[in-house]
């Protein structure tokens, strides 16, 4: 017979077959299950650890809280980042569950939550699932409550104020909400970009399919070359039926970092809204909308941020709340004296998503934003030399300002998926690209250089294969 140790705060156990468990931040749940015998138990973490030491990693291989318990708690020392900045980021590395032979290129889809994120994650459910809030209105839902626990600090680390900013899910709701709640005339344009994230793009199309706005577009050069080229296609866009300019703060397609600031100075000077969809812009670089100037932002820091995913913001400008219609309705929507949090009270949602990002603002300043940006500048700059060196366009801006952490080029004849494909199930190299030989590779900060020479080094040996088949 095999048998299977598990451990409850009542004693230790033996089960055959053995026990399922799941862990929380403070509870561990272990579940046996036998043909005709369901037996649950609840530990205290710090007891189950206590009383089992290292026998715990027997049990718990694979589990996440697991994993986070052989994570380091403290962030390397700052002090190491002077005398040694590779071994500062190599430290900050192991924050991140990423195994260490896998390469991980694309956070321009989607970012890794560190350990300090995921830990604020399951302590925020440790809390709010105990339905013990002081006062018995009080519940552990978003949508009908201010949370400036956390729209303060988020407010001041993109350098807004809290009533001009509303907590939602990422970019493309509040996209959505940007589309529908501005007041437009069938016949009213909307300029963008042709480098637009169908989030940005689709909801103004549903608006132009339904009411008749127009939606028209500026082509961008691959690569921008500088800023004046973005400038002077907008200002010569720009007609008598222009009443909104959409554009992204660093587009998906080719990551150039368009000039915001220039751009909303443009609009405004000719009374036309601005909003920017900055999904790739927190956490990646300094952000400041007072500085920007701009009507409305979204964003997503599941992304650079690597905050939860399901945690966004739509920042709207004071002075243009007024003439924003709520799309989500409920308690609140026509209070003018709430401003930007009408916008987040969209009914119940995940209040511990919005610890973790609480934790992943934190995580940035501790680090610093000015060393995280400086270190995707000088990744981004490092892998795009030395794919320009293998022959590759670029279409990232050779403008060092117009480009940050992600790296855009084009690799004909390589079919991009066939790459991708090929990088991942043989190299655990995870990339990203379009069609048809398109290749956008991203760099954040915690990438190692050893890591972008294994990825060239394999993009080398499998233009090698090709050539010889």
């Amino acid at each position: 017979m095999r048998c299977h140790a598990y451990f409850s705060s009542a004693g230790i156990f033996v089960a055959d077959p053995p026990p399922q468990l799941s862990c929380a931040a403070s509870l561990t749940v272990v579940t046996w299950r036998r043909p005709s015998v369901r037996r649950v138990f609840l530990l205290d973490r710090r007891r189950f650890l206590s009383a089992t030491s290292g026998l715990a990693a027997l049990v718990l291989p694979s589990r996440l809280w697991a994993q986070l318990q052989s994570v380091p708690s403290a962030l390397p020392d700052a002090a190491l980042y002077s005398s040694n900045q590779d071994a500062y980021w190599a430290e900050l590395r192991k924050q991140f569950l990423i195994p260490s032979d896998e390469i991980y290129l694309n956070n321009g889809t989607v970012g890794s939550s560190p350990a300090p994120v995921l830990r604020a994650i399951f302590d925020g459910y440790a809390q709010t699932e105990k339905m013990d809030q002081q006062d018995p209105e009080d519940y552990p839902i978003w949508g009908y409550a201010a949370w400036n626990q956390f729209r303060d600090p988020l407010a001041e680390f993109v350098g807004c104020k809290r009533d001009e900013i509303a907590l939602v899910r990422n970019a493309t709701e509040a996209n959505s909400y940007i589309a529908n709640g501005i007041d437009l005339k069938p016949g009213d344009e909307v300029l963008m970009t042709d480098q637009e994230h169908p989030g940005g793009l689709q909801p103004w199309r549903l608006r132009a399919k339904r009411y008749g706005v127009v939606v028209k577009t500026v082509t961008l050069p691959k690569p921008v070359k500088d800023a004046s080229q973005v400038l002077n296609l907008f200002n010569d866009a720009i007609g008598d039926r222009t009443r909104v300019i959409f554009f992204s703060h660093i587009t998906t397609v080719t990551g150039v970092v368009l000039p915001a600031k220039e751009l909303c100075a443009l609009a405004r000077s000719k009374n036309v809204l601005s909003a920017v969809d900055g999904a790739h812009v927190t956490g990646m670089m300094r952000l400041n909308l007072q500085e920007i100037g701009c009507d409305m932002y979204s964003s997503s820091p599941h992304k650079w941020l690597q905050a939860p995913k399901g945690s966004g913001f739509l920042y709207v400008r004071d002075e243009v709340i007024d003439r924003m219609w709520n799309t989500i309705a409920t308690e609140g929507w026509d209070e003018p004296n709430l401003r930007a949090e009408r916008f987040q009270r969209i009914g119940s949602s995940n209040v511990p998503a919005l610890w973790g990002l609480l934790a992943a603002i934190k995580l940035a300043d501790d680090i610093g934003m000015e060393r995280i940006e400086r270190r995707h500048r000088e990744l981004c700059d490092y892998i795009l030399a030395q794919m320009i060196k293998r022959g590759a366009e670029s279409w990232t801006s050779p403008d060092p300002a117009l480009r940050c952490a992600l790296a855009t080029v084009n690799v004909p004849p390589i079919q991009r998926m066939d790459l991708e494909t090929w990088m991942w199930k043989t190299h655990k190299i995870r990339i990203r690209g379009g069609e048809p030989s398109k290749l956008r590779l991203s760099t954040p900060y915690y990438l190692q250089k050893k890591d972008i020479d294994r990825f060239l080094e394999k993009f080398d040996e499998y233009k090698r294969e090709k050539r010889a088949a």
